[in-house]
């Protein structure tokens, strides 16, 4: 008769409190997943990687302290037979592709399915890579060279692109209506767009991802 199969032992890491608990309620009630704790800050990750030896660390991306590429990496360092699945709400190609280069072995976004992260947990813990549909599409087209390696942000529309690389280039509302022939509202109205798409609390933050993605100069 074949020994029992012990559970996935998991750790959860995600600074929201509602996200984090209602996370580990979810797979609580899994069979053969064992949560043995749950933290809200990149540092605590990698520290309940090294000392608890999980089969799993289910990192989210922004975390404060260290964020979740960070501390894929540190876990990849300082635990490497410690597997990571990124679960979070970001799915741009540099969040992705800079996880993957730290180190994750599996990106699934939140508003998956229970079935979803479970099949994810059970994927990563097993050495398998795997990601959430969208994600998955966006890296077969990068690895194919197609649209996703020049285009990272399919959401948005030719305009809301425009609107994000001047402001990435540093110019002004009033300038950028100018040089589009838009009404600074019109400006304005196409800017809140792109920051509910890229999900991002304002000018600063989306700049700063638009450059990291090369946009505006900037180098991605």
């Amino acid at each position: 008769m074949s020994e029992p199969v012990p559970p996935l032992r998991v750790v959860l890491a995600d600074d929201h409190p509602v996200v984090r608990d209602g996370l580990a309620a979810l797979l609580g009630s899994v069979p053969g997943i064992d949560v043995v704790e749950t933290v809200s800050t990149g540092r605590e990750a990698v520290r309940a990687a090294v000392t608890r030896r999980p089969d799993v660390v289910v990192l989210d991306i922004q975390m404060p302290d260290l964020d979740g590429v960070g501390a894929a990496a540190r876990i990849a360092r300082d635990a490497p037979d410690v597997a990571v699945l990124m679960l979070t709400m970001f799915d741009d190609d540099d969040s992705v592709f800079a996880a993957m280069r730290a180190g994750a072995g599996g990106y699934v976004l939140k508003g998956a399915s229970q079935e979803e992260i479970v099949r994810a947990i059970h994927a990563v813990a097993a050495g398998e890579a795997i990601f959430g549909p969208s994600v998955a599409r966006r890296v077969l087209a990068q690895l194919s060279g197609g649209a996703a390696a020049a285009d990272p942000f399919p959401d948005l529309t030719p305009r809301e692109r425009e609107v994000l690389t001047l402001m990435a280039e540093g110019l002004p509302t009033a300038t950028i209506g100018a040089r589009l022939g838009l009404a600074a509202k019109t400006v304005t109205n196409h800017a809140s767009a792109v920051f509910a798409k890229l999900q991002v609390g304002g000018r600063a933050e989306a700049v700063e991802r638009a450059r990291r993605a090369g946009l505006g100069g900037g180098s991605g």
